[in-house]
């Protein structure tokens, strides 16, 4: 599903290069864990990965069911089925989470030729969803992410992942700010979305969200490239070891 050949990117407004060479293959129905030490691109790659606006890449591919993406604005990667879970979701004054959900479903539906969702339709579906992730009808009418707590943002953000059933989701670092409850029931959203034409990608720096969703494979990354992959008995080794021997063994 995703291909990613010799990849570099930098950030535009610097020019300092992140992402320097990266090879990845992430087939369908997989759940690919990428870990790294601070400062090794993980974030750096979801966002290439979405389109954010801020990265050049300067050479390689990102193939996405065998075409290129690069070109694509972000809203028409999404319209293709790539989603971005972000650490740090944005809050977004005066737009109400369900105003902002029906429009984003919509959105999808009308670039993919599809019947815009009629409203109570949509509202039981939203309904439906909320309630498997324990979030509150009342949350819903806030304004979205403002004022939520780091698990009802997690949540929201999984709540939409939900709703828009993308091919290919990218968390980056979901489990950042979770305590062992909100990171169970996060955790019981992505894996109840796991499915063979479903690719998902979950960025941590931490064996705890791998053992609550557990990856087909581990990919290392450092200083923009993926230095070793393995099954999942890797996240356990750099949980025991850290990366120094890795990062030794790759140099």
């Amino acid at each position: 599903m995703l291909e990613i050949k010799n990849l570099h990117a930098r950030i535009a407004e610097s020019g300092t290069e992140i992402i320097r060479g990266l090879n990845l293959k992430v087939a369908a129905g997989e759940v690919a864990a990428i870990m790294g030490p601070n400062g090794s691109g993980k974030s750096t790659l979801s966002y290439v990965l979405a389109g954010r606006d801020g990265y050049e890449v300067t050479e390689g591919d990102i193939l996405y069911n065998g075409e290129s993406i690069l070109d694509l604005e972000p809203s028409e990667r999404a319209a293709k089925g790539i989603f971005l879970a972000f650490q740090y979701p944005v809050e977004i004054p005066g737009v109400a989470t369900m105003q902002f959900l029906k429009v984003a479903i919509n959105e999808q539906r009308k670039a993919r030729g599809e019947e815009e969702l009629k409203t109570p339709d949509f509202i039981r579906l939203v309904r439906e969803r909320a309630a498997e992730l324990k979030i509150e009808p009342e949350m819903l009418k806030r304004a979205l992410n403002v004022g939520f707590s780091g698990g009802e943002k997690k949540r929201a953000e999984i709540l939409q992942m939900k709703l828009l059933e993308p091919n290919l989701c990218v968390l980056d670092e979901t489990d950042s700010g979770l305590d062992i409850d909100a990171l169970k029931i996060v955790a019981d959203g992505v894996n109840a979305l796991r499915a063979p034409d479903r690719a998902i990608i979950v960025i941590t720096h931490y064996q705890r969200l791998l053992e609550h969703i557990v990856p087909d494979t581990v990919h290392v990354l450092y200083q923009g490239q993926v230095i070793k992959s393995g099954d999942k008995s890797l996240a356990s080794e750099l949980e025991a070891h850290g990366y120094a021997d890795i990062i030794e063994a790759a140099a």
